[in-house]
């Protein structure tokens, strides 16, 4: 199959610079071909922000060109490579080499890398309708594609000094999957009370503490820590550093066996005296608070999308069975009111789950406050997965509730989206707060 990325450079390269704007490619099968399509803006790795008063508004769900190309692409690459893997890699609790190697050589893993370091140089949107497409056949290649983007390389983007884009990103872009190393057995949603210490050294730091429930692990060769260097200072103490799997200190502790994403890797890692060089801090010491805040706002995004993914592999693989399968009382049971009714609103909640996603998405990329609509469209979209994903089990009946095919594993691997990157209560939190800024007095 062809690479996604290498099939959609003609359509990049058509959109465009004049007066210093993106323009999008017409669009012809649209009849609102004069609207302009908010992410077919170049990707934002700063505070800016774009100017929206004379773009036409769209549908949320108004693609550009390249989103449909890369949805089409990644849905058939995940039909056609992913999902003969799926139950295996499932049952076997490990990611297939082979799915990995292919996720780099469609350009799935450098989503928004530009070209110059061997990325598709896309949009964030872009990201998000891969993670997407791809959690619908099989959320664990789904989270691992979507932590190496939206949390490692938006890292490397953001806050890397030349010197480390020039050397990592060409590698997490085409060979180098990467992990997000914040989680400890104390600190979970109260992530800034971790106790991996970081202390300076002559010749840079040295790290010595354990991370838990480590996306990746066992993949990855790229890490990023978080440490805390002045633990006086509390949390405007930790930093980031960039470590490799060989380093020495470094070791994989254990892997974790899971009730859902099971091909997923994750695992406790321990740094025992292990020595960083001055050039593998990523950003500023005691920044690392503010990075992981932020990178984690946008993360959400991501996760958010592959709940939604996981819905409409779910609300599909049931729905197709229901109409055209099975069948009671002589008729197939897609034909009664009751479960009419029962598909109608599952359908309704889980398009209302995405139109957050993608509302969250466009106000990421366009360089406005996003930071309530991720934690919305997270809570919301786990919420219909799981909600979504239980019932197709028994719409399905038998046939739901045996490992001879997905129903069983969506329902399985749903109930991650209400625990990583900010538990449900978390989002509430989060909601809560900026409304009650919003409305005291």
């Amino acid at each position: 199959m062809a690479s996604v990325s290498r099939a959609m450079r003609p359509l990049t390269a058509a959109a465009a610079r004049v007066g210093g704007r993106r323009v999008a490619v017409p669009r012809q099968r649209l009849r609102f071909n004069t609207a302009r399509c908010l992410s077919t803006t170049r990707p934002l790795h700063n505070d800016s922000t774009i100017d929206l008063t004379d773009l036409q508004p769209t549908p949320i769900s108004h693609f550009s060109e390249i989103e449909t190309m890369m949805a089409d692409s990644v849905g058939k690459f995940a039909r056609e490579v992913i999902l003969p893997k799926v139950r295996d890699m499932d049952e076997a609790e490990t990611m297939d080499p082979t799915v990995v190697e292919q996720l780099f050589e469609q350009g799935l893993m450098g989503v928004e890398i530009p070209e110059e370091y061997g990325g598709a140089g896309m949009n964030f949107t872009a990201a998000i309708v891969a993670i997407e497409e791809l959690a619908r056949v099989d959320p664990s290649v789904s989270v691992m594609c979507d932590v190496h983007n939206t949390l490692v390389n938006t890292a490397v983007l953001r806050w890397g000094t030349e010197a480390q884009t020039k050397k990592w990103l060409p590698k997490l872009a085409t060979e180098t999957v990467g992990s997000f190393c914040l989680s400890e057995p104390v600190s979970g949603s109260d992530a800034f009370a971790l106790a991996t210490k970081a202390e300076k050294t002559a010749s840079g730091y040295k790290i010595n503490g354990s991370k838990m429930w480590i996306t990746n692990s066992m993949e990855a060769n790229f890490f990023i820590v978080f440490a805390n260097l002045n633990p006086s200072a509390g949390y405007k103490g930790i930093t980031a550093f960039i470590c490799e799997k060989d380093t020495p200190g470094f070791s994989v502790a254990k892997k974790e066996k899971k009730l859902g994403i099971r091909a997923s890797s994750t695992c406790v890692l321990n740094f025992d005296d292990m020595e960083i060089p001055k050039e593998n801090l990523l950003g500023e010491e005691g920044k690392g608070y503010k990075m992981a805040i932020s990178l984690l706002n946008e993360g959400r995004i991501g996760i958010a999308a592959q709940m939604t993914g996981l819905a409409w592999g779910a609300f599909e693989n049931a729905a197709s069975y229901c109409f055209n399968d099975r069948k009671q009382f002589g008729q197939l049971i897609g034909t009664f009111q009751g479960m009419q009714h029962q598909i109608a609103q599952s359908y309704t909640e889980l398009q209302a789950a995405r139109a957050l996603v993608y509302n969250a998405a466009r106000k990421k990329e366009a360089g406005l406050d996003f930071v309530r609509d991720a934690a919305m469209a997270k809570l919301y979209a786990s919420q219909v997965a799981g909600k979504l994903s239980s019932s197709a089990v028994e719409w399905m009946g038998g046939m739901g509730f045996v490992r001879e095919g997905l129903a069983e594993k969506f329902f399985r691997d749903s109930k991650i989206g209400a625990i990583y990157e900010g538990t449900s209560n978390i989002q509430l939190t989060t909601i809560a707060k900026m409304l009650q800024q919003e409305y005291t007095k």
